[in-house]
């Protein structure tokens, strides 16, 4: 039978990134005469990737945006985080012990983003966590990304769980309405970026911290014994 499996979004559920996001975002925007976003419209823009978050930067400056425009800015701001993944990223607290504490439990670990593959690996390497997870899946690693359920189901085939076992980790409406359309449980955290607090969009569990998510996956279905006491 195969192991139980973790899955986890990256931006604003594992690692706060908004530093290096916006600042590329940034650029862009000064480059096409637009005001610069604020650190704090974060939790607002990042969500759904790096494509909609340009979408959002030009309808925050009331400019019209063609697809092929679009298209171009969106490999400029490939190209341009590429060479600033991990400035300002930071892991968040708990991140590191809890991954190794699922691994020690039996689990697979697995990461499904729309961040671009190439960048998640990089990023995850230079956060020093890249070695916990048995796939890590992006936008383009699959012909579906999130909210497409097959971005999940691919990852968890993708990583050898099983998905009758399986548990989503994420922070935006974008995690939660794709493990929803799967039919896997999902953990909420409060933390990262949305333009709605998690609590109202209906995950099956909301932590406050990475201390409290391995007792709150051995509360769901097909998880028990997992529990044990919060970390400090």
């Amino acid at each position: 039978m195969p192991p139980p499996i973790a899955i986890f979004d990256l931006d604003g559920t594992l690692a706060d990134t908004a530093p290096d996001l916006i600042a590329t975002l940034n650029v862009i925007l000064r480059a096409e005469g637009l005001p610069e976003v604020p650190l704090e419209r974060a939790r607002d823009m990042i969500g759904a990737g790096a494509r909609a978050m340009i979408d959002r930067g030009f309808e925050l400056a009331r400019r019209e945006l063609t697809p092929r425009r679009a298209d171009e800015l969106f490999r400029d701001f490939l190209a341009i985080y590429a060479e600033n993944l991990c400035v300002g990223s930071r892991l968040f607290d708990h991140v590191e012990a809890t991954l190794g504490e699922l691994s020690g439990a039996g689990y697979r670990l697995a990461v499904c983003t729309n961040k671009v593959e190439l960048h998640s690996r990089r990023l995850l390497e230079a956060l020093g966590i890249a070695g916990h997870f048995s796939a890590i899946c992006g936008r383009d690693t699959f012909p579906w990304y999130k909210p497409d359920p097959r971005h999940l189901t691919m990852t968890i085939e993708a990583a050898g769980g099983d998905a009758a076992r399986a548990v989503m980790v994420g922070d935006s409406r974008t995690d939660i309405d794709t493990a929803k359309a799967a039919g896997i449980p999902v953990v909420a955290v409060p933390f990262g970026y949305t333009d709605v607090p998690v609590t109202e969009l209906g995950p099956d569990i909301v932590i406050r911290s990475y201390a409290e998510l391995i007792p709150a996956i051995g509360a769901l279905p097909g998880h028990g014994g997992l529990g044990g006491r919060d970390r400090d």
